[in-house]
Parts: C-alpha cells; structure tokens; sequence
C-alpha cells in the first residue's frame, strides 16, 4: 500500500498512515486504502466474484426450476418433461461454466492484489528505514524493524486474500435474500436471521483477538531481536562459551510467543465453527419452516428445495465475511506497527538546497556547535561550543583521549546527527539546508566498523548494480583499490572485480575489509573525505602508504592551493598525525588547541601526554606485530573460502 512517507525530495506526506477512530472506522480505512492503491485489479477480482455469486444463485434457481418443471413431472410420466431433460443438464453446465470462470478470475485476482499490497508495504517500510536518522535507528532495535518489515507486512495484508471474494458474494446475499422473499416472506426472514448473528459473533471477537493479536506482533519482533543479536554475536557466543545462556535466552522468548499464538489459536478456534455452524442451523430452520408452508399449500416442493439449496450457498459468504472478520483484528494490529514507521520523522529535516561541484575541497566550518544528549543526571554535552575551521584541500588530524567527542564531531560533518546549538556549514551554507543526495555524493564517511555485503568486489566499492550506467568504471575501481592499497589483495581473488565476497566480508581480513572500505570513499571523487579511525586494523606501514598516497595524490592534481579532497581523519598512531597539515587537540568535547605537531607538543602539554602515550602505544603494537602475518600479503582463501 503506498501510504507515502515523504517524497524523495524531502517534502512531507500528503497523508499520515496512522489509522483514525474506533474499531470499524480504522478496519475501513485499511481496507479502502489498500484497493484504493490498485484500483483495476480489485475492479476485476470483486466482479469476477460478484459473477460467481450471482452465478451461484441462478444454479439454485435453474435447480429449482428443473425440479419443479422437469424432474418432479418426469417422474410421474409425463413425456414433454422427459424431453426436456437435455435441455436442463444444458442450462445447468452452463450455468456451472460461468461459475468455474469467475471462481478462476477472482483467485487469480485476489491473489495479485494481495501481492501487490504486500510489495507496497515492504517498500514503504525500507525506504523510511533509509530516510530516518541515525538517531531514530539507534532507539529501535534490528530485530523490531525486521518484524515491521516481514511478521507485519504479512499480518497488514492478510486481510486482502479473502477480500475480494466476501465484497463480491454480496451480490449473491443480495440476489438470494429477493429471491427467498419472491418465494416466500417467512422463509427469507427464517434464512437471513444468520446475518445478524453472525454480525454478533464478530463483535465478541474482535473483544477477544485483538489484544491476543497485538501481544503476538509484539512477541515476534522481540524473537527476531533476540536472534538477531545471537547471529551477530556469534563470535562472541563461540569464544566465551555462553551458547547454552543464548539458547535459554531465545527459548524463554519462543516460549512467550508460542503461548501467545497458542491464546489466538483458542480464540479463532471457537469463532470459526460458530461462523460455520450459522449456516448449517438456518438450512435446518428453512427446512422445518419450508415444511410446514409446503404443508399448508402456501408454497411447493420445489420452493423448498430451492429454498434449503440457497441458504446453503450462503453458508459460503457467510465464511468468506468471517475469514475476512478473522483477519481484521491482526490486520489493523500489524497495520499500526507498520504505520508508526511510515509516520515517523526522526529529529533531522532534510534540505533543498544545492550543493555545486567544484573540483576543490569542500570548506568547512563548525560554528559554536554543541551536542546534548540526555542521561540519568540530566542533559550531557558531547560537545560544547565546538568553533573548527578546516580549509578546502588540507589535511587535519583529530586527536584526543577517549570521549572526547571525536566520533560525535566527525559525525557531524556527515550529518549522522545534528548540533543541538551551533551550526556545520560546508562552503558557507548550513548543512541542514543542503540536499542529502549532494551531501552523500561530495561527503565521504568511512568509520572504524565496516560493512561489507555478500556482493562482487565491484558491486560493493560501487554500491550500484552492474547496469548503472552512472557507475564508476572498472578503470575508476581500480584506481580507488591502489589509493587504498588494496589492489593486489583483490587481484589474487579468483574473478578479480568480479569475485564474490562472503557475508561480512568473510573471505577478507579485518585490515583489507577497512582497505576496501575506503577505496568504496575513493571511487566516489569525495570533495570531503572523513576517516574515523578508519585504519585501525590496517598494518602501520600499509596505513602510511595510504596516507602518503592520498597526499601526493591531492599534490600532483593541485593547480591552485585549495585543490584535491578536504580530509578530517580520527588518528590513533603518531606516524599518521605527522602526515597531517594540521592537528586539532579536542578533549571533553572541546577544541583545546590546533596547530602543526610541532607548535602543539611545545605548548600543549595535555597533546604531549597524549603524542607520548601514542608513541609508546605505537612501539608496543610494532613489537607484537613482528611475530604476526602483515596485513598487506594477499588474501588466499582456503577450503571454506575465508582468510586465515
């Protein structure tokens, strides 16, 4: 169902998909909303089943009328209706033709506007996953937005299988209820009493399903949380033996859920066979009433029959209204779950104003920018009253002691968040009026934990599919992977570019998955590349040749002193801040000073300590490496396809 979030451009939704008033109101709109969105396939599936409910009548009638005009009069020996017999055989498959195709129209129908219904949902869902900040992602956990987008998907849709089929044997409640008043006015009333009980069974229902129904939504999504974690933390699980905990863990949660479907089982158990059982007690009560009138003269015996044939097709709308009834309760409960995802907007407007190409680095400028975030003592500054320039083509180097506020103040510049107070401005305009899409294509962020999808070594340093005709080219790939020093690793893969990497990148190590992260930045010609302790994992000498690559890289291209990529980098490692044009010292979420190495180790002293403690940080991890593979030798997979 395309219940719009907002559109590509930013603008807001021209409907919010939150569903409003009592019971029957919001069961309406879901299901108005859904057909309203294929408008042609539920015109034909509700007339091709409105043609089988009117199909169906007319074979009670034509049986009717066979019994009193052909096969009764047979029987007694009169030879026209004897003769007659073909003919009727013929006017009863027929009729059954009829009934066959509008059977087979309607389910084929039914069953693409369920899928249809189903699809649109799913991408809703998926597109405001990427549209909402980092921030909103933070406060729901994996397993509940993999709910929103399966378990209630389905449980949203369901609903519309049966849909069309009740809409359509309107027509035969309709047609059957004038034609049991055209036979007789006590036999139509005696059959169509079990409308009105069927009606107050429902309602009961509803009473009941719907909290049985929102506790098992609710308990799904805890279930894909809870296995979300154990699958993500297996390495964890493996290595500190806690696999029999995970597994009491998951099972206590299984448990949960099975007791709450067992709760909607129960209560679909005693609803279903009472919406069964009306129509079987209104064929006796036809019965019994179309005896006594036969009796009387007042109608015949084929009346009767008729009668009785009738309301036992009935039996058939009366159980497509209560699966759609059924429904109804786990519809509106998924549609909701789904609905607050499609309504929700995060805390980060997107802009509309331009970002230009130009083939100098972005300027950047944090203007008095702070980040509060709450705590149980009360509001925290992350950072406080940060004033950063960085100027277009130089290379800055961020250092400080944990929680001083690197990751929050890299994160900025890529708009991960937004200041609380203060500004982020890139070439002079705040970059919350800028348009994300220019953003995303001159910003390149790349962080200490990277993602590396099950897809080609071209399809994940491009992100685009192999027909993109907006796609880097092979040549512009490899030369992201040299930048990144990453090339030969790639070159010893079978297929090269095209060879396919394992989930997470598996069949990579830890040094090479950082590696190709950053020539992912690379490809993209970024006017701002920012590296948040993006070579952690990377041998000390493999980092320096990517560093020094990317400066003599920007040196070579400068045809004035502002060419070549800004680049902001998290460092961790003396070797690297060396590399830099400038430093900039942050500590408890402020800028205590910035100037070249050399002019901080003089007169900073709290830079001293910390270029000291790196330094011997930096010798320790040399010394241990010495025993170790370097990170640069090329990537050969073994049996199972992964590095050792």
């Amino acid at each position: 169902m395309r219940v719009r979030p907002g559109a590509d451009d930013g603008t807001p939704a021209t409907r919010p998909a939150a569903l409003t008033g009592g019971v029957v109101r919001r069961s309406a709109q879901v299901v108005w909303r859904g057909m309203a969105e294929h408008p042609r396939t539920y015109v034909a599936a509700v007339g091709l089943s409105a043609v089988f409910g009117a199909a169906t009548v007319a074979v009670s009638q034509v049986l009717g009328r066979v019994t009193d005009q052909v096969v009764v009069p047979a029987l007694a020996g009169d030879a026209d209706a004897r003769a007659r017999i073909g003919l009727a055989g013929l006017a009863l498959v027929v009729v059954a033709v009829v009934l066959a195709l509008g059977v087979a129209g309607r389910r084929i129908f039914a069953g693409i506007g369920y899928a249809d219904i189903g699809a649109d949902h799913r991408r809703g869902v998926t597109r405001q996953y990427v549209r909402l900040p980092m921030s909103w992602h933070r406060a729901h956990p994996a397993g509940q937005l993999l709910a929103n987008a399966s378990s209630d998907v389905e449980a949203a849709t369901g609903v519309f299988n049966p849909l069309p089929f009740a809409l359509g044997v309107v027509v035969m409640i309709v047609v059957a209820a004038v034609s049991l008043f055209l036979v007789d006015g006590w036999l139509a009333v005696t059959a169509l009493t079990v409308l009105p009980l069927a009606v107050a069974a429902n309602v009961v229902f509803q009473r009941y399903m719907t909290p049985a129904a929102t506790r098992a939504q609710q308990l799904r999504a805890r279930v894909a949380d809870v296995a979300h974690e154990s699958f993500e933390a297996a390495l964890l699980v493996k290595s500190l033996g806690t696999a029999d905990r995970e597994e009491a863990r998951f099972a206590a949660e299984a448990d949960a859920l099975r007791a709450a479907n067992v709760r909607v089982g129960q209560v679909r158990a005693v609803f279903d066979p009472v919406i069964d059982m009306l129509p079987n007690i209104g064929t006796l009560a036809v019965l019994l009433v179309g005896a006594h009138r036969a009796a009387s003269g007042a109608v015949g015996a084929g009346d009767v029959v008729g009668a009785g044939f009738l309301l036992t097709l009935m039996a058939v709308p009366v159980r497509a209204f209560g699966w759609v009834l059924g429904e109804l309760p786990r519809a509106l409960v998924g549609y909701d779950r789904i609905a607050r995802v499609l309504d929700a907007r995060g805390d980060m407007a997107p802009g509309s104003r331009p970002l230009p190409r130009a083939p100098r680095g972005l300027h950047v400028a944090l203007r008095d920018v702070t980040v509060t975030v709450p705590s149980a003592e009360g509001p925290v500054d992350l950072l406080a009253g940060v004033d950063l320039e960085l100027a277009p083509g130089r290379t800055v180097a961020l250092v400080g002691p944990t929680g001083a506020g690197k990751s929050t103040l890299v994160g900025l510049l890529a708009r991960l968040r937004d200041p609380s107070r203060g500004a982020v401005l890139l070439d002079g305009v705040d970059l919350r009026e800028l348009r994300p899409d220019d953003v995303a294509a001159q910003v390149a962020f790349v962080a200490q934990q990277t993602f590396v999808f099950e897809d080609t070594v071209r399809g994940n340093v491009t992100l685009a599919d192999p027909d993109d005709p907006e796609a880097p080219d092979d040549d512009a790939v490899w030369a992201a992977l040299r930048a990144a020093r990453v090339d030969h690793v790639v070159r010893a893969l079978p297929g090269g570019l095209d060879a396919r990497l394992g989930e997470r990148g598996a069949n990579l190590s830890g040094g090479q998955r950082q590696r190709l992260a950053i020539a992912r930045a690379l490809v993209r010609r970024p006017r701002l590349l920012v590296l948040d302790d993006a070579t952690s994992a990377v041998d000390p000498r493999v980092e320096q040749q990517i560093l020094r690559g990317l400066r003599s890289a920007r040196d070579a291209a400068r045809t004035d002193a502002d060419a070549g990529p800004t680049v902001l980098l998290v460092a961790y490692r003396m070797s690297s801040v060396l590399l830099a044009d400038e430093v900039v010292h942050l500590a408890a979420g402020r800028v205590v000073d910035r100037g070249t190495h050399a002019e901080l180790m003089a007169r900073d002293p709290g830079y001293a300590d910390l270029a000291t403690a790196y330094l011997r940080e930096s010798e320790r991890r040399a010394a241990d490496d010495e025993d170790e593979p370097a990170d640069d030798e090329p990537a050969v997979e073994d049996a199972e396809g992964v590095v050792p």
